[in-house]
């Protein structure tokens, strides 16, 4: 007891601690790797049109519709609720997974699902609000390793009870939902946090909580000084003005003006409008992939043969932890090279798609599975850090949200014209082939401006020299008269 008191004492390891616990447990979901066989199997009898046409893309279409609005109600209402939300769609998710059937039903599943991804942006901005920024790369540290070990291990498990124990996919799904409710209990522990990003900033001692620096507001207290025919006809005047309500408004209607200023400026700069490019384009791409890879597989090698979905996901999600942590030890130029970089492993990428959809074999499949999120990762991992650097955290969360947004714009408009029953419709295969060509024209973007600004440099380079040589002669030949 002792000890936990000492726990909760310092503020930032409790609440880290509670994250890190629901964080874990809300990412070991060890049927995930195995949806599509699940989906397809005796469990839901669906077929492969049905799930890849008709049920997959409902979460694409969920995402979209609640990831602005849940974006700016996470801040306002501070974090707390929409994690217990998260943990609460969770559970709806995994119970219609479990006992629901029909197309419909797997539909209104997809639905929840998208509100989980949603508001997955709580789990990350919380910690922010709730501890010092001493400890912001330590917690941050934490709390994302957390789920990267979880998916890990969620994946390995999966698959050695369905390889070994011969396990049914419904009683991993039986495991997940376990997990979850752990998660979902786990979120009531959480702190409430008194400040957030946006709409609930800390104020100095002196300052009214809905002051700006722009805005300075009369002190309350000082009109109750004020004799009683003093005070009531200061109050005709003052009180319209610096009513509690009045003050939440004009700081409400403030912030979100400063927050739209604050996404102009960040898009005037070009290195983070062609950072962001890539982040937008690329995370569409990924997002499309991910959704519809499992499909791929069981297209290359039928659910009733062999599935090792789940020791890919463990093997790739650990390869794109280890190149994320590779970025923290490169010493490149990336305002020179990070362009190109982004073309290259673009390419790479787009090289992956075309191989997983030529060729017949599952376990080059596989390969190519991995080296695609691999590269990814480590692109993304390079974006995030180039972008994170030059902007304080508040402009750094508004990119963040505005990427995701426009990355999400961008895969609704794939989903309804590639996917989506209603628009081409077309067979998995087929999918792939066009992602490749999706990555190599991002790959080929990426390489024309890459060239431009190395030539760019170059010449700056050449002219400057030319200038201190022009400069230098001009002085020696002063010197050589006197």
């Amino acid at each position: 007891m002792d000890c936990w008191k000492e726990v909760q004492s310092k503020s930032w390891i409790y609440p880290t601690l509670v994250l890190c616990i629901y964080g874990f447990f809300s990412m070991m979901r060890p049927s995930e790797p195995f949806l599509t066989p699940y989906l397809v199997g005796p469990d839901k009898n669906l077929t492969i049109e049905e799930a890849t046409n008709k049920i997959f893309p409902v979460w694409t279409y969920s995402y979209l519709v609640l990831l602005f609005p849940v974006f700016l109600i996470t801040d306002y209402v501070r974090y707390k609720p929409i994690i217990t939300l998260q943990g609460f769609s969770f559970i709806i998710t995994w119970l219609m997974l479990l006992f629901a059937k029909g197309v419909l039903a797997m539909q209104i599943m997809e639905f929840f699902y998208g509100m989980v991804t949603a508001t997955e942006v709580a789990y990350y901005a919380y910690i922010y609000s709730i501890v010092s920024a001493d400890h912001y790369q330590k917690v941050t540290s934490y709390c994302r390793s957390i789920t990267l070990v979880a998916s890990t291990v969620a994946a390995a498990l999966g698959q050695l009870l369905v390889s070994l124990a011969n396990l049914s996919y419904f009683y991993l799904n039986a495991i997940s939902l376990a997990s979850l409710s752990v998660a979902f209990l786990s979120s009531f522990f959480l702190p409430m946090p008194k400040s957030s990003m946006f709409f609930h900033k800390k104020h100095s001692p002196g300052t009214p909580q809905g002051a700006t620096d722009q805005d300075t507001m009369p002190n309350v207290s000082s009109i109750k000084q004020l004799s009683c025919q003093e005070d009531k006809a200061a109050r005709k005047s003052v009180i319209p003005s610096t009513s509690p309500e009045c003050q939440s408004d004009k700081h409400q209607h403030h912030m979100l003006v400063q927050l739209c200023k604050d996404l102009k400026e960040c898009y005037c700069t070009k290195n983070l409008l062609f950072w962001s490019l890539w982040w937008a384009l690329a995370t569409a791409g990924y997002n499309q992939v991910v959704n519809y890879v499992q499909v791929l597989w069981n297209d290359k090698a039928p659910s009733q043969s062999y599935v090792y979905n789940g020791a890919v996901e463990a093997v790739a999600t650990f390869l794109s932890s280890v190149s994320s942590m590779a970025v923290g030890y490169v010493t490149i130029n990336w305002d020179l090279a990070g362009e190109l970089a982004l073309g290259i492993f673009s390419a790479v990428d787009a090289g992956s798609l075309f191989l997983m959809h030529f060729t017949a074999n599952i376990w080059a499949c596989y390969a190519s599975y991995l080296v695609f999120k691999s590269c990814y990762m480590l692109l993304i991992t390079i974006a995030t850090f180039q972008i994170a650097v030059n902007l304080s955290m508040e402009r750094y969360a508004l990119m963040f949200g505005l990427n995701n947004f426009v990355a999400l714009v961008i895969q609704t408009i794939l989903t309804v014209v590639i996917v989506d029953s209603g628009g081409l419709g077309l067979k998995v295969d087929i999918q792939f082939l066009i992602y490749g060509g999706y990555f190599a024209i991002i790959a080929g973007i990426f390489f024309i401006r890459s060239i431009y600004t190395i030539a760019s440099i170059q010449c700056k380079k050449e002219t400057q020299n030319f200038s201190s040589e022009h400069q230098n002669n001009k002085e020696q030949a002063s010197e050589t008269r006197l």
